[in-house]
């Protein structure tokens, strides 16, 4: 597959330890489940890993320790054809990592993080980069690394005046003006309502959320509704894109395969209507699969999803 665009992601590699049970245990009781698995994750990764998959020539800016873990992020990039140039090392703390419940009755999750070396990443090791963000199409981030590192992206995306996602998870309070400039806000309903204030469970409640989000200095506010779809507006126009039929079986990484595919979508200057269908597709793909990096379609596959569903490709 040729690769039609190229897209720095600045953000967080965890080591996945998922285990798959019938339900989730409640407070002080111990459940059999029916598999473990290792792998990569960490939401960063995941959307560079959903947006080379998607077709974009994929530079990963991360932080590993030196424990056996940090072999996973190396392997896996080279797996996906991805550099690990920008995959730096600290000794100063472990390899990120989670431990996600995936209750197989009804494909929900629930997950611990451990940021780890993921909030050691520097300004200067983003800066270091910074030719590839010079000759990128767009860029993407989220909130599992160090804050210091995504203010770092920004000021480079807006240097070069390239696309700039930001998909605000995991949500944490951030320094005021710190979205100030973002081009793409992404967050699902549970991030819109904690940093809109309002709780979001409808597409008028999203409307109501993006209309307090544009006002913290965002230009388009995307807002993942799960099974009811996708919410957009610039504040002068808006839609809500329904998503596919697809059944889904384990929904950890859900957001991340929508926004790597949003911004391949993005970077190889699609319409915003078209954008979200592509994204949705991705999305909808990785979670008729278990885990998360590894769940992600391929470009071949949502292009295939995206005729049938949406017709208009």
């Amino acid at each position: 597959m040729s690769k039609t665009c190229k897209i720095v992601v600045v953000g967080s590699f965890i080591s996945d330890i998922t285990g798959f049970a019938p339900r989730f245990p409640v407070d002080g009781e111990t459940v059999l489940g029916s598999s473990l698995k290792f792998g990569p994750g960490g939401k960063g990764s995941n959307q560079a890993t959903a947006a080379s998959r998607s077709g974009g020539e994929v530079v990963m800016v991360t932080k590993v320790g030196t424990d056996m873990l940090s072999g996973i992020a190396h392997q896996h990039y080279r797996n996906e054809g991805m550099t690990d140039k920008y995959v730096m090392t600290t000794d100063r703390a472990d390899t990120g990592a989670a431990f996600i419940e995936v209750n197989e009755t009804t494909g929900e999750n629930r997950i611990i993080v451990i940021k780890g070396a993921n909030d050691l990443i520097t300004a200067e090791e983003v800066y270091a980069a910074e030719e590839e963000v010079a000759s990128a199409d767009a860029v993407l981030t989220q909130l599992e690394a160090s804050l210091e590192s995504t203010a770092a992206l920004k000021e480079l995306a807006a240097k070069y005046r390239k696309p700039f996602v930001l998909n605000p998870a995991p949500m944490q309070e951030v320094p005021e003006g710190f979205f100030e400039g973002v081009d793409y806000f992404t967050p699902n309903e549970t991030e819109a309502e904690f940093f809109s204030g309002v709780k979001v469970t409808s597409p008028e409640s999203a409307e109501e959320a993006a209309k307090k989000l544009l006002k913290l200095g965002v230009k388009n506010v995307v807002i993942t509704l799960g099974k009811k779809g996708v919410f957009w507006t610039d504040g002068k126009e808006k839609a809500l894109v329904p998503t596919t039929d697809l059944k889904p079986v384990d929904t950890t990484g859900a957001g991340d395969a929508f926004n790597g595919g949003f911004t391949v979508a993005v970077s190889e200057g699609r319409d915003i209507i078209s954008a979200l269908k592509f994204a949705n597709c991705v999305a909808s793909i990785s979670v008729t699969r278990r885990g998360t990096s590894p769940a992600m379609p391929t470009r071949e596959e949502s292009d295939a999803l995206y005729r049938r569903f949406y017709g208009d490709h």
